[in-house]
C-alpha cells in the first residue's frame, strides 16, 4: 500500500455530551501521546482556536513517522451550549417529560423496533426508566411513614395526603440529583427528549447549527488544499453527520467530485433512535441518498461490546430503506475491543459502558488498523483502509507490527 496522504481535514461530530471543547481536546491530546508512544511517532498538536461565533474550534496536527508525514487540520463542532440549555431543565420536568416520551415510542412501536433490531440497546434505553421505577418506590417509603404517622396522631385526611405527597417530592427529587453522577438517569432522559424532539422538527436551534456546519463543509471541500476530508460522527453524532454531509450535497450536489476524497466515518452509531420515528421520513431520505452517493464514501464502525450502538445492524435495510442497485454506502466494519486494548486492562472496564462506547475514539494499546489517531494522524486513506487493513498497520511504522486477522471485507461489510 502507497503512502498517499499528506494532508487531512477532519472534521468531528460530537454526541450529545455537554462537557464539549475542553474535555474532548484533552481527551485527543492526552490518546495522541499514547499512539505516538506505541507507534514510534513524533506528533504535536496545536492549541485550539475558535471561531467568532463559538461554534467551533479548530487545531492542527503534525504527525512524522519513518517515511511519511502529515498535516492535519482538525475541526471539533460545538453543540455544548445548546446541550447545556437542556440541563438547566428543571430535574422534575427532564423526569416527567423522559418518561412521557419513552412510554409513546413503546406504544407507537419504537421502543419494540429497537428491541427486535438490537436488544442490549433495548435495555441501554429503557434503562434510565427502571432506575427511575426504582427510586419512586424508595421515594414511596417515607410518604408511607408520615401519611402512616400523621393518621396515628390523628392528623385530617387532607393534611396527611398533603404531607405525603410533599415528602414522596422531596425524596424523589433528592434521590435523583445525588443519585445522577451514578446512575445517569437525568442525562439519558434528557438524550432521550433530544433524539424525540430532533426526530419530529422541533428542534430548530439544532437545525440552524447544522445549516452553519453544512455550509462550513462545502467550504472546506472548495478551499482545503487536503487530499482527503473526513467528517467524524461519534455515538449521537452519528445521525447528526448524516444531517450534516447531506445538507451539504442539497448546497453543492457536487460535493466529493471536486476537492478532496469526502469520507463520512460513524463510530457506535445510534441511527435508530431518530431514523426509527414515523416522523422522519426526511431523515430517512438522506440516508438513501447518501447510499448511493457516488463521490461520497461511508464507513460505519460498529462493536458488539458497545451497547450504545447498534449491533450488528445495517444503516439502509435497518430502517426499511430499498436503496436499488445503485448501492454503494456504507460499509460496516465490525470492531474488536478486546483485540485493541491489554487484556487486564480490558477487564477493569468492560463493564463501563460509557468508557467502552469512547474506545471508538480513543488510543489503541495494541497496534490495530482501525485505531482512531492513526485514522486522523496516518498516511492510509480511511476508504484504503479498510479495504486493505493489515496494509494499513504495517505502514502505521509499529518497530514490530504484529499479525491482525481482519475478516476479509466481503464477508464483514454490506454490498457495494
Amino acid at each position: 500500500m502507497s503512502v498517499r496522504v499528506q494532508r487531512r481535514h477532519v472534521i468531528y461530530v460530537q454526541g450529545y455530551d455537554p462537557r464539549g471543547l475542553a474535555q474532548y481536546y484533552r481527551l485527543f491530546r492526552t490518546e495522541l501521546r499514547k499512539s505516538a508512544v506505541l507507534y514510534g511517532l513524533q506528533a504535536k498538536i496545536g492549541r485550539p482556536q475558535t471561531t467568532d461565533d463559538n461554534t467551533m474550534a479548530s487545531w492542527s496536527i503534525d504527525t512524522q513517522g519513518r517515511d511519511w508525514q502529515t498535516r492535519v487540520t482538525y475541526d471539533f463542532l460545538r453543540w455544548e451550549d445548546l446541550i447545556k440549555s437542556d440541563f438547566a431543565v428543571p430535574i422534575w420536568r427532564t423526569a416527567l417529560h423522559g418518561f412521557t416520551i419513552y412510554c409513546r415510542a413503546f406504544f407507537s412501536g419504537v421502543i419494540p423496533r429497537i428491541w427486535k433490531a438490537h436488544w442490549r440497546f433495548g435495555m441501554f434505553i429503557t434503562y434510565p426508566h427502571f432506575v427511575l421505577l426504582n427510586l419512586v418506590i424508595w421515594s414511596a417509603l417515607p410518604a408511607w411513614l408520615v401519611a402512616t404517622a400523621a393518621s396515628y396522631f390523628g392528623a385530617p385526611t387532607p393534611i396527611k395526603w398533603i404531607a405525603a405527597i410533599a415528602v414522596f417530592l422531596a425524596a424523589l427529587w433528592a434521590l435523583l440529583k445525588y443519585t445522577e453522577k451514578r446512575t445517569y438517569t437525568l442525562y439519558l432522559m434528557s438524550d432521550t427528549i433530544f433524539t424525540w424532539q430532533f426526530a419530529h422538527r422541533a428542534r430548530p436551534e439544532w437545525d440552524r447549527r447544522i445549516d452553519r456546519f453544512a455550509q462550513h463543509l462545502v467550504e472546506v471541500a472548495r478551499t482545503s488544499d487536503a487530499e482527503e476530508l473526513v467528517v467524524v460522527g461519534h455515538s449521537s453524532g452519528s445521525f447528526l453527520g448524516v444531517e450534516i454531509m447531506a445538507r451539504a450535497l442539497a448546497i453543492d450536489p457536487d460535493l466529493g467530485h471536486h476537492g478532496p476524497r469526502v469520507v463520512l466515518l460513524t463510530l457506535g452509531a445510534d441511527l435508530p433512535i431518530v431514523g426509527f420515528f414515523s416522523a422522519s421520513a426526511p431523515f430517512r431520505e438522506h440516508l438513501r441518498q447518501l447510499a448511493v452517493a457516488p463521490a461520497i464514501d461511508w464507513i460505519d464502525g460498529q462493536s458488539r461490546k458497545d451497547v450504545m450502538n447498534f449491533y450488528p445492524f445495517d444503516p439502509i435495510a435497518g430502517h426499511g430503506i430499498d436503496a436499488g442497485p445503485a448501492r454503494r454506502n456504507p460499509t460496516v466494519v465490525p470492531i474488536r475491543f478486546r483485540d485493541m486494548i491489554d487484556p487486564a486492562h480490558y477487564n477493569s472496564f468492560r463493564w463501563q459502558f460509557f468508557r467502552v462506547h469512547f474506545q471508538f475514539v480513543m488510543a489503541s494499546e495494541r497496534p490495530h488498523p482501525f485505531d482512531f489517531n492513526m485514522i486522523v494522524c496516518g498516511p492510509i486513506a480511511l476508504a484504503d483502509r479498510v479495504a486493505a487493513p493489515d496494509a494499513a498497520l504495517a505502514a502505521s511504522n509499529h518497530p514490530d507490527p504484529p499479525t491482525i486477522r481482519t475478516p476479509p471485507l466481503s464477508s464483514t461489510s454490506l454490498p457495494r
